[in-house]
């Protein structure tokens, strides 16, 4: 069995999304981040970097598991179940790197443009700037591979795609359209039919109103932005 430690986030929905294409039985494990449940040295045990998701396997070989940040997970449920995750060393090596570029790039700034765009306290002409044409510049880049590939990030549906899907339904949110992006339209509508996404992205959906409900803090989180904690 997987403990899956989470909240109703992009970053979480990636793991939920491989669990029900896996078929991997696990167990939800709330992490409340309005009451600061990820700094807790319990969770901090399982997650040093204190942000969900992450999971504890208890059935790796010798003895449990803990593995923190959503894209080591993907790669580690891939490798545990040899799905997702192509065997030889070209696609291997393809699939690992796109998805390091959501890791990297995709995420965190889609989380900066979210918070300086909606949330920040004060608008801050330059950052909201910078942050947007950041993330328009990604999204281009994300058209592109997927004007080469055709159906999927990699030619293939991998990890790759399930650590992009849930950053790219914040687009809306982003100041984006995605019929500026046309290849990633196609993507997008194809993914969101697949049953097993849909289930992943499920997950948790009673926890997202609570989520709404704490406000400017929950939001920054929710989009990857950390709030400066007051001592």
């Amino acid at each position: 069995m997987i403990d899956l430690y989470f909240a109703a986030t992009p970053n979480a929905w990636k793991v939920t999304i491989m669990l029900e294409e896996t078929g991997l039985p696990y167990n939800l494990i709330p992490v409340s981040l309005g009451k600061g449940e990820q700094y807790t040295e319990t969770f901090r045990a399982i997650a040093p970097n204190g942000r969900i998701p992450a999971i504890v396997d208890h059935d790796a070989a010798g003895e449990p598991l803990a593995v923190f940040e959503s894209g080591a997970i993907l790669i580690y449920l891939a490798e545990k179940t040899g799905r997702f995750l192509p065997a030889d060393v070209h696609g291997r090596s393809r699939t690992i790197q796109w998805v390091m570029w959501q890791m990297a790039g995709l995420g965190p700034m889609a989380g900066q443009n979210g918070h300086f765009l909606l949330y920040a306290p004060e608008k801050l002409p330059y950052a909201i700037a910078r942050y947007g044409n950041e993330v328009r510049r990604l999204y281009g880049v994300l058209d592109h591979q997927l004007g080469l590939t055709d159906d999927c990030v990699t030619g293939q549906y991998s990890i790759a795609d399930m650590a992009c899907f849930p950053w790219i339904m914040t687009h809306k949110k982003q100041g984006l359209t995605l019929d500026d992006f046309g290849n990633v339209k196609r993507w997008f509508a194809t993914l969101r039919e697949r049953p097993a996404l849909q289930r992943g992205l499920a997950v948790g959906r009673s926890l997202s109103s609570s989520v709404e409900a704490l406000g400017k803090e929950a939001h920054a989180r929710l989009y990857g932005y950390e709030i400066e904690r007051k001592a």
